[in-house]
Order: structure tokens, then C-alpha cells, then sequence
């Protein structure tokens, strides 16, 4: 017989809270030792954007790996799991890199170096969109779903492979490195491409008739949502607000680009007709202006004046 939870219990996860504490120590040591160093070199301090997207990203974090959404996506709703995976996979990583600024990624990985090097393959547009769209089928694979669960090493390890993976993947449009990203267009139909493997596993998830995750399909149901509903309702999370989530960055970037287009070419017609303008001008005063023949045409032609009488 199902029983009913209103609630999950709460439970402590240590390791979590040291990881937010750890990487806001991080945070706080790059701002107030790095950044005056990166100063007198020349390099632009942290911006206020960026300061908001490193809150947003810790709170993020924090926020799909602690209690209760990390014990509701573990042990009871499937659903849940797969919005903690779009946290952890997409969002998070896109507020890491937004938060990133140049001379801290210099830092770390030293210019024209061998990890450089591999950095700059790993972040081109076909290897991270594979690697990223790889682990998102393979871990929608229910035996890896069900070692995930057995096994809180393995849990903790898949996590940490799909936010890199999402921070590879956002590298091309939002990186820090600008020379790396791709031009806007080319930028919306590299996130249009990745919109598109997802509602591959989220579509199966919606019309499967039975029971995908065993490991869901307990006798303890949250909320009274039976396992069905549970498993459609994470196929259309991961089909729906995965792409409109992509589909409005598209949005955001082609309207950007639209506008600066737009802009440029009402400066270029403006600069066209200042041309015309002008042209126009001279041509009328080159019209008007009398040459020296033509002055001295018009007094041959004119009678001297009688002289005086005596």
C-alpha cells in the first residue's frame, strides 16, 4: 500500500555545505588578492554583472545540492531530479562563466600553454556540444540511474561531469576567452543544436508505458504523485524548460545582433546621405561661383563709364 509524505524529512549534508563555504572562500580571495595584482596589469576589474552572476551561481548551487531538493531527487521524485540536473547542468555553469573574468581564466590556465591548448579544443563548439550531449543521454540511462542512487561516490563524480561539462559547453557563446566564441548567428544554431538531443530521452520519458527507474518506484510517494505522472512529468521538464530555457537565449542573442545590425546600417545610411549632402553642396556652389573668364567676359561687355565734364 502507498504511503503519503507531505514532507521529507530533514537531513544535514555536510559535504555541500563545505563545498559552497570552500568556493565562496575562493570567490572572496580572487576579489580581494588577485584582483588588485590583475589591476596594476592592466586587466579590467570584476564588474557588478559579474559579482551578481557568482551570487546567482553560489545560490544555485547550494540550492540544488542541499536539502530538500537533493533528498526529494534522490530518493522520491524523478521529476525533481531532472530540474536539480538542469540546475546543475545548464544554469550553474552559465553563471559560473558569466562570472568568470578574463585575467582569472589567464590565471589559471597560462596562455599558449599545453592546457591552454586543450582548453581551446575542448571548448570548440563540436567537441563540447558531443561531450555535453553524451552524458546527458547516458544519464538518462536507467542503469546508470540506479548506480547513481546505490553509490553516493559515483552520484557526486556524475554531478561534477555534467557541470563541467555545461561549463564547456556555454564556452563558445558566453566565455570569458571572446576570441573563442562564435559569432552571434553561428551562436544560435550551435544552442539550437543543443535543444534538440534532449527531447530525444524527455520525449521517452513522456510516452513510456511503464516503469523507466525502479529505484522511483517505492511505495513512498511524496505528495501522493504516483510514478507515472512522476516520470512524465520529468520527461516534459527535460523536453520543455530545457529548450525554452535555450530557444530564449536564442531569442536574446538574435535580438542583440538584430539591433546592433540595425543600428549600423542606420549609420551607414546616415553617413551615405552626409555624402550626398555634401556633394550636393558643392556641386551648388560650384555652380554659382563665377570663374575669372567669365568675370572678365561680363566687364569687356559693359560700356565704360561717360567721363566727368570739366
Amino acid at each position: 500500500m502507498d504511503v503519503s509524505l507531505s514532507w521529507v524529512p530533514w537531513s544535514p549534508h555536510p559535504e555541500v555545505w563545505l563545498l559552497v563555504l570552500f568556493t565562496l572562500l575562493v570567490g572572496g580571495y580572487t576579489a580581494k588578492i588577485l584582483q588588485p595584482k590583475a589591476i596594476r596589469l592592466g586587466y579590467d576589474p570584476i564588474s557588478r554583472r559579474q559579482r551578481v552572476w557568482f551570487a546567482l551561481a553560489m545560490v544555485g548551487m547550494w540550492a540544488a545540492s542541499d536539502w530538500p531538493v537533493h533528498d526529494i531527487a534522490e530518493d522520491y521524485l524523478y521529476s525533481v531530479h531532472m530540474i536539480q540536473h538542469l540546475l546543475l547542468s545548464m544554469l550553474v555553469p552559465a553563471c559560473f562563466v558569466l562570472a568568470t573574468p578574463r585575467w582569472l581564466f589567464e590565471l589559471l590556465v597560462a596562455p599558449d600553454s599545453r592546457i591552454w591548448r586543450w582548453f581551446r579544443k575542448a571548448s570548440r563548439p563540436l567537441f563540447a556540444g558531443l561531450v555535453f550531449n553524451a552524458l546527458t543521454m547516458a544519464l538518462h540511462w536507467s542503469g546508470l540511474v540506479q548506480l547513481s542512487a546505490d553509490s553516493g561516490a559515483v552520484h557526486f563524480s556524475l554531478h561534477l561531469l555534467v557541470f563541467f561539462s555545461g561549463m564547456l559547453m556555454w564556452m563558445p557563446v558566453i566565455g570569458p576567452i571572446t576570441e573563442w566564441r562564435l559569432e552571434p548567428l553561428t551562436q544560435c544554431m550551435y544552442l539550437f543544436s543543443m535543444s534538440l538531443v534532449p527531447t530525444v530521452p524527455g520525449g521517452w520519458l513522456v510516452f513510456a508505458e511503464g516503469v523507466v527507474y525502479r529505484h522511483y518506484d517505492t511505495p513512498t510517494r511524496l505528495w501522493g504523485i504516483d510514478v507515472l505522472s512522476d516520470q512524465q512529468a520529468a520527461g516534459a521538464i527535460m523536453k520543455l524548460f530545457g529548450g525554452f530555457v535555450l530557444w530564449a537565449i536564442i531569442v536574446v542573442i538574435f535580438s542583440r545582433w538584430a539591433s546592433r545590425q540595425g543600428k549600423a546600417d542606420a549609420i551607414e545610411r546616415r553617413a551615405i546621405d552626409l555624402v550626398r549632402i555634401r556633394e550636393f553642396e558643392d556641386a551648388e556652389r560650384a555652380a554659382s561661383a563665377l570663374t575669372y573668364e567669365e568675370v572678365a567676359e561680363v566687364f569687356a561687355a559693359t560700356p565704360a563709364p561717360p567721363e566727368p565734364a570739366r
